[in-house]
This record gives C-alpha cells, sequence and structure tokens, in this order.
C-alpha cells in the first residue's frame, strides 16, 4: 500500500510522528496483520529468552565462567532499555519500512557471524543488536495491531501488543535442550538466524502502511545517546554481575556504578538544557508521573519471582529445562487469558485497578510458592506460576497505556520520554528483580545453613545414622574407612546446603510476597487519594 495508491482521509492520518496511517483494511487484510503481530510479537524476546533460560549450559560449551555468560543478558537489556532513544526519532526520519530493514538486517548479521566464528565476541554483537531488534520490534507489533481493530478499539493494541510480547519467555522453555545445543549450540545460532529472517519475511509480505518522512534528528541528540547507552550497559553490567562476583568483593562494579550514576546526571543536564529534547525531564520529574514509574518498577520487580525464584528453586534441586516444558506451557496460557482479561475490563479508569488487581495476584502466588519444600516438583507450582504469567500481561498492558493516557496530556513530543522511561523501568527493573531476589536468596542460604550446622552433633545418633548412610552408599566403590567417612560426611554436608537454599527461597518468596502486598497498599492508598481529591473538586466547581 503506497500513498500513490491511495489518498488517505485526514481521519487516517498518523496521531503521532513515525506512527504509520490507519486506513479501513478489508477482514482478510486484518486477519493478516494480526497474524504478523502476534508472530512479531512472540518472536521479539524468544531468541534472547533462549539465551537466558540456558546459560548455564551455554557457559560450558563456549568455555566461559557463569559471570561472563551473564554479562550477555545485560548487553541485551541495555541496548533494549535505551534503544527508543534513537529509535522512535528514526521512524520518522527514515521510515518504519526502512529502520525494520535496518534493524532485522543488523541482527541476522550478527547471527550469521555468531554461527560462523562462535565465539564471546560475536555472543556480545549479536546479544546488542538483538536488544536494538527488540527494541524496535515492540512497537512495530503495537503498529500491526493498530491496523488490525476498529477505531473505537485502537487503544487496546496497546494492551495486546505489550502483553504477546510477554509471551518470549514461556515459549523459549518450550524448546527442547537437545534441538538447541545441537553441535556445540550451532543450534541455538540456527535458531537465532532463522527467526530474525522469518519475521523479516513477514514484514515483507505483510507491510505497514506508510507514514510521514519528516526531519527529527538533532546534532546534540547524540550526545544524550551517548551518555545514556553507555551509561545503562555499565549500569546492567553491575546488576548482571554483582551477585555473582558479589557485590563488595570486586573494586570495579563500585566505579562501574559511579561511573553510570555520573553519565546518567550528565545526560539529565544536557537534556534541560535543549530546546528539543529526548527527555522532558520536567513532566518525567513530576508527583503523579513518578508514583507511575515507581508502581511500574515496583510491579516489575515482583515478577523476577517467576524468571529467578521458582525457575531458580527448581533448577537447584537438578531440573533441566527439559523438564519444565509443561509447567512453561500452563504459564503461556495464562499469557494470553491475561491479555484477554486486561482488554476486556479495559477503560480510561481501569488502567490503576487491574494493576492493583495483577500486585494482589502475584502476593498470592508467591505465598503459595512460599511454603514448597525440597521435593516440591514442577506440576505443584502450576497454579501458581500460572498466576504470575497471568499478572504480567494484566499488569504490563495497563500500566503503559496509563501512562500513554497522561502523555496524551502534553502531545506527541512527550512521546520519546514515556516510551523510554517505561522500557527502563520495565527491562532494568526485571534485572535488578532478579540481582535483588538472588543476593536476598545467597544471604538467606548462609544464614539457614549456619543455624542448620548448630544443631549437628556428632554425638547425635541420627547424625551418625546419616553419616552412616553416606558411608554404605560409597562402601562398594571405596575402600579405604577414612575416605569413606570423609564421603558420609560430605553427603550430610550437601544435604544441609540443599535444604538451607530450600528455604532461603522460601524466605524470598515471602520477600516477594510482602513487597508485591506493599505494592498494592500504595496503589490502593493513592486511588483513593484521587477519589477524594476528585469529590472535593466537584463540590467546590458546585
Amino acid at each position: 500500500m503506497s500513498a500513490a495508491a491511495y489518498e488517505f482521509a485526514p481521519n487516517e492520518r498518523p496521531q503521532f510522528p513515525g506512527s504509520p496511517y490507519t486506513p479501513v483494511h478489508s477482514n482478510r487484510r486484518r486477519i493478516a496483520y494480526a497474524g504478523v503481530g502476534i508472530l512479531i510479537g512472540a518472536c521479539t524476546t524468544f531468541t534472547n529468552a533462549l539465551v537466558n533460560v540456558n546459560a548455564g549450559n551455554l557457559a560450558g560449551s563456549l568455555n566461559l565462567t557463569l559471570a561472563q555468560v551473564s554479562a550477555l543478558p545485560a548487553i541485551y537489556i541495555a541496548m533494549n532499555a535505551t534503544g527508543n532513544l534513537s529509535l522512535v526519532r528514526a521512524r520518522t526520519r527514515f521510515g518504519i519500512p526502512h529502520l525494520t530493514q535496518a534493524l532485522m538486517g543488523l541482527y541476522a548479521l550478527a547471527a550469521f557471524l555468531q554461527l560462523v566464528f562462535p565465539c564471546y565476541a560475536t555472543a556480545i554483537a549479536t546479544r546488542a543488536a538483538c536488544g536494538l531488534m527488540a527494541a524496535g520490534l515492540t512497537t512495530l507489533t503495537v503498529f500491526y495491531f493498530l491496523q488490525t481493530l476498529p477505531p473505537r478499539a485502537r487503544p487496546l493494541a496497546l494492551v495486546i501488543g505489550i502483553g504477546v510480547v510477554q509471551l518470549g519467555t514461556p515459549l523459549a522453555r518450550l524448546v527442547p535442550l537437545d534441538v538447541i545445543a545441537t553441535d556445540s549450540w550451532h543450534g541455538l545460532s540456527l535458531i537465532e538466524l532463522g527467526v530474525g529472517l522469518l519475521v523479516s519475511a513477514a514484514i515483507f509480505a505483510v507491510p505497514l502502511p506508510p507514514t510521514d518522512h519528516t526531519p527529527a534528528f538533532e546534532g546534540s541528540d547524540l550526545i544524550t545517546i551517548g551518555l545514556m547507552v553507555h551509561a545503562f550497559l555499565l549500569f546492567c553490567i553491575v546488576l548482571g554481575e554483582g551477585r555473582l562476583l558479589w557485590w563488595t568483593d570486586r573494586d570495579w562494579l563500585g566505579w562501574a556504578l559511579v561511573a553510570a550514576v555520573a553519565m546518567c546526571a550528565a545526560a539529565i543536564a544536557v537534556e534541560r538544557v535543549r530546546g528539543r529534547p529526548l527527555l522532558y525531564t520536567d513532566w518525567i520529574g513530576k508527583g503523579e508521573i513518578v508514583r507511575f514509574f515507581l508502581i511500574s518498577l515496583l510491579v516489575r520487580l515482583a515478577l523476577a519471582e517467576q524468571t529467578y525464584g521458582s525457575v531458580g528453586f527448581l533448577t537447584s534441586g537438578g531440573l533441566t529445562n527439559d523438564q519444565l516444558h509443561t509447567l512453561f506451557g500452563y504459564v503461556a496460557l495464562s499469557v494470553v487469558l491475561g491479555i484477554v482479561v486486561a482488554c476486556a475490563t479495559m477503560s480510561l479508569k481501569s488502567p490503576p485497578y487491574q494493576v492493583l488487581a495483577a500486585s494482589l495476584i502475584i502476593a498470592l502466588a508467591a505465598f503459595l510458592d512460599s511454603r514448597s519444600t525440597s521435593i516440591t516438583r514442577p506440576h505443584e507450582l502450576y497454579l501458581s506460576q500460572s498466576l504470575i504469567g497471568f499478572g504480567t500481561t494484566l499488569f504490563i498492558g495497563p500500566a503503559l497505556a496509563y501512562g500513554f493516557l497522561q502523555m496524551l496530556r502534553q502531545g506527541p513530543t512527550h512521546l520519546v520520554s514515556l516510551i523510554v522511561v517505561f522500557s527502563m523501568t520495565q527491562n532494568v527493573g526485571g534485572l535488578a528483580g532478579s540481582a535483588i531476589l538472588g543476593t536476598a536468596q545467597v544471604v538467606y542460604t548462609r544464614a539457614h545453613a549456619a543455624s542448620l550446622g548448630e544443631h549437628i552433633l556428632a554425638s547425635d545418633p541420627q547424625v551418625v545414622a546419616r553419616i552412616q548412610q553416606g558411608v554404605g552408599a560409597v562402601s562398594g566403590t571405596l575402600t579405604d574407612p577414612a575416605l569413606r567417612a570423609a564421603q558420609g560426611t560430605g553427603r550430610l554436608g550437601r544435604s544441609l546446603t540443599a535444604e538451607a537454599s530450600t528455604l532461603a527461597f522460601d524466605d524470598v518468596f515471602r520477600l516477594v510476597m510482602w513487597a508485591s502486598l506493599a505494592t498494592a497498599g500504595w496503589l490502593a492508598w493513592m486511588i483513593v487519594a484521587d477519589a477524594r481529591r476528585s469529590r472535593l473538586n466537584a463540590e467546590v466547581a458546585t
């Protein structure tokens, strides 16, 4: 569809710079747009999730440490969180087709290089390109659903588009490990390359309507973009590495954090003196907007209960990703159900209530998980993890819609500010949630191990019996009595550590529960206060 072949009516023009026109489509074309939108949304985070959920196995195949592999998701998140600083204006300047071709070409090239030259450098390049691609495809998913929906229902495109993107992680959990690990992990590289080419083909097959091309960039944009990208790279690497290298054991973690804060401050200072800034810091600093972003950040922190908490708990018990397929099949279905419920209950006033409900649902899920034991298996977490998946899409779409409504009061110039800051809260919030819960789990494990160790006495008959069981298990392979005794004691120590880890994860789940309840309480207080303020204003007006 081109401007030369179709004359667009005034009501079909885009409301925001860089958005596509929205002409009347046939039902067949609407279905095509919906199908491509679902495909793009599901693929947006799918390939990065494949790396995340298989990080431990990937480290060994590339001869890397776990800390080195953990830097890869951090690089992805940093590029994804800051990508829209340039992409929103790039869509206005170059148009959606050209920008999409550039992003997909960059990602496909990086994936190809990783396939041909598998090493840490190409893995870093691929994750950086994937982060930029995901930033562009998230918005593109929303654009495709804008073409699908009738004019009155188009606000739901935000809820559906951002919700479909959440399918990437549960779908990645459904991919068998032997498919990914084929031929020294060439299977993973082939999947990444294939996904990039598949999305490109779908976009070419069902292109979006055109958009207006207008000058958008300013020379000073490069200063802000450069400072923010480097700041978030450092910040995300600190969050990704801190709990593995431990926060106080590496001086460079502290210096990297100082440098990140300094560069963020410099970027904000530059933006405050610009006539046409990328980030409208005065608007971002308003009390209502700050509260919105803080609540969005807190809920995203709590959602790490699934990405780190429950999965970490199960894998610490010896389960592999292949044993979690059914669990994450239910999670994927719950994500879809959350999108449906969010759309069905959406209105101008509903987002705060939907986010409140999502916070309470997350708290309930964390409470159910807090009763886990060392013999808990995936089927016992079907309900709790389905609740987390449901709460994810019940929260994220309405939260973005609420921010969008606040942005509309200021005009389209504030679109970049909304998208960038919301993306930062969600991406960095997820990474920070894993870092916080991981740190808490280590601290709790040490405390429980010390507490359990105090009750292990050599004179205790039960302790002696457990050691003798361990000795009996290795008596057929070891003849030295001293070695058998050491093995028996070691087995008891490993059992103690495993039990301490289980108790620590239960504490982590309770921490998430209380944090979610506190967020829900704060949000409920805000809802009541806003209702009271509106009532008083109405009384004064009359």
